[in-house]
């Protein structure tokens, strides 16, 4: 039945697509222009990056400053401490990405993983800052930083003290043997490894925004108000679609990611052994405690916050 109902899907998407071709392809080239000004010029630099560094074994030294802190109060692995600091700093999807390297490198547990997809692979302070924000006309930033990337460092430490309190008490990685996956190599070897890993990563996730962006075609055509679906299938598009109209929905869209980062979180931890349900549940999470943060700072400042 299942296979039944995916082969009709395509069919009518597909007739979709031959009978409104100038729509079908302005929501694709919309996908395309957003991978190719957004997605590339800043993700790809730190995926080529962070790849060369994991791979010459560079991690422990580049941390080295923020290790007494974040390690301590996470209690976590070096490998673990780098991945939030991709996460935060990097964005979407780097935290899932740079799991994903540690875990196919046997450089962090799967319960390890799993603790850090939970909250560290959210947008990037440079898409929020310069792109969702100025779309919101917000000129206030503190309070939307903290619903952005306090919550989920709150909820991070929450886990680490109770969920994952016993599961990570004896996965880290710091005072094992050196295994083979994680030898040094030469800067030209890492260099090359990762700009084709990077590569080849940034060219799948181009391809999960042009999809996205297209099956906005479907409620486009059947639905009135169709763009407040979009940004549940692919949220760049979607936003841009959305402009300044909801504010409080833009926002707590992003703890979520839309169906297109869920495909991409998907597609970066593949064969690594955790769990894309485990994912979707703590984003879940953070979309509610993101609306309740919203609406509670309403309720105390309602001169400060526009619906």
């Amino acid at each position: 039945m299942k296979k039944i109902m995916d082969v009709f899907f395509f069919v009518f998407l597909t007739f979709c697509m031959l009978t409104n071709s100038s729509l079908s392809l302005a929501y694709a080239a919309l996908g395309l222009r957003l991978w190719y000004e957004k997605m590339v010029p800043v993700l790809f630099p730190f995926m080529v990056l962070s790849g060369t560094l994991i791979r010459m074994g560079l991690v422990e030294s580049l941390i080295r400053p923020i290790r007494p802190f974040f390690g301590k109060l996470f209690r976590i692995s070096d490998p673990a401490v780098y991945t939030i600091l991709m996460g935060f700093l990097c964005g979407f999807p780097m935290g899932a990405r740079t799991t994903a390297e540690f875990r196919n490198r046997q450089e962090l547990s799967v319960a390890e993983g799993q603790f850090l997809l939970a909250f560290c692979n959210n947008f990037g302070p440079v898409y929020f800052l310069g792109f969702v924000l100025p779309l919101l006309h917000r000129t206030l930033k503190l309070p939307y930083l903290m619903g952005m990337y306090g919550i989920p460092v709150i909820y991070g430490l929450f886990l680490r003290y109770t969920v994952y309190r016993m599961r990570l008490q004896d996965t880290s990685m710091v005072s094992q043997p050196v295994t083979k996956s994680s030898v040094r190599t030469s800067l030209p070897d890492a260099l090359d490894d990762a700009v084709n890993a990077a590569g080849l990563s940034i060219l799948r996730l181009g391809g999960y925004m042009i999809f996205f962006n297209l099956l906005n075609l479907l409620p486009g055509l059947f639905l009135h108000q169709s763009h407040l679906l979009a940004p549940l299938l692919e949220i760049t598009g979607g936003l841009q679609m959305l402009a300044d109209r909801y504010p409080l929905y833009t926002l707590l869209l992003l703890p979520f990611g839309g169906l297109s980062g869920i495909a991409q979180t998907a597609a970066c931890i593949r064969n690594t052994g955790l769990s894309l349900k485990k994912y979707i549940i703590h984003k879940l999470v953070l979309t509610l405690l993101t609306a309740f943060y919203y609406l509670g700072w309403r309720l105390l400042s309602p001169d400060t916050f526009l619906l």
